[in-house]
């Protein structure tokens, strides 16, 4: 097999990431919107955007705030959200850990899930690839999501209250992250975390600020790890097990 050159690596990754452009354009432009009629200006929606460039979190600080929740609880349920860009970061860092402190900067910043979950996918099944092969791809997947993410949110920002309540973009979240996990529950600590977060999510929905979810996300992650270690002890020769 021909070898891959960084430049057709970089258009393997802006042709991966661009299916998402079907559900980034209207969640975005659903962001824009839901901001403005919580009474953000389009400046502070942008700056919301740009600086935290991360929408379930998004959400979830603007839908607490709305509701008149304490800034403190908006603001660890947003971080409790984006706890696993954290793990992201922790998984990619044997890939790309040794590129430049800018370029790492960079990668964290543009570190959201469709990002990292076609890149982690990649990174796998070329385990030949230099860094500056995966940084290439990583950014290619990057260039038709984020762009779009500011523009579009721009556009939902202006056209605000506009748009007719029976246009239901809201189908945009739920559609992302099936999108992005779906094919990533391959393993059984893949599909015990999920199903825990799944169903101590409806378990403790009673609890208000969206409490429930933080629950169901740290139990999950506990979940997961506990069986994926199980899992590797199952798979050790009897006498490495001991």
């Amino acid at each position: 097999m021909p070898r891959q050159t960084t430049k057709s690596i970089y258009w393997q990754g802006v042709r991966d990431g661009a299916p998402f452009i079907l559900v980034i354009v209207p969640f975005s432009v659903l962001f824009g919107v839901v901001a403005t009629e919580a009474g953000l200006n389009v400046l502070e929606t942008m700056s919301f955007s740009v600086l935290v460039i991360a929408g379930a979190a998004q959400f979830t600080a603007l839908q607490l705030l709305s509701d008149g929740a304490p800034t403190a609880i908006a603001l660890i349920s947003a971080l409790a959200v984006n706890l696993r860009m954290a793990m992201y970061s922790a998984s990619l860092t044997p890939y790309i850990g040794g590129a430049t402190l800018g370029q790492r900067a960079l990668a964290a910043y543009f570190t959201v899930d469709q990002s990292y979950a076609c890149a982690i996918v990649k990174f796998e099944a070329n385990p030949g690839w230099s860094i500056p092969q995966r940084l290439a791809y990583f950014f290619g997947v990057v260039t038709p999501i984020c762009p779009l993410w500011y523009i579009f949110t721009l556009v939902g920002a202006l056209v605000g209250t506009s748009i007719p309540q029976g246009l239901a973009l809201d189908f945009a979240l739920p559609i992302t992250f099936l999108a992005m996990i779906a094919p990533m529950l391959r393993t059984p600590a893949h599909l015990a975390a999920a199903f825990t977060s799944v169903a101590l999510s409806l378990v403790f929905a009673f609890l208000p600020y969206n409490l429930g979810l933080l629950i169901a996300g740290v139990a999950a992650m506990m979940v997961g790890a506990q069986v994926e270690l199980i899992v590797e002890r199952r798979a050790l020769p009897a006498g490495d097990a001991q």
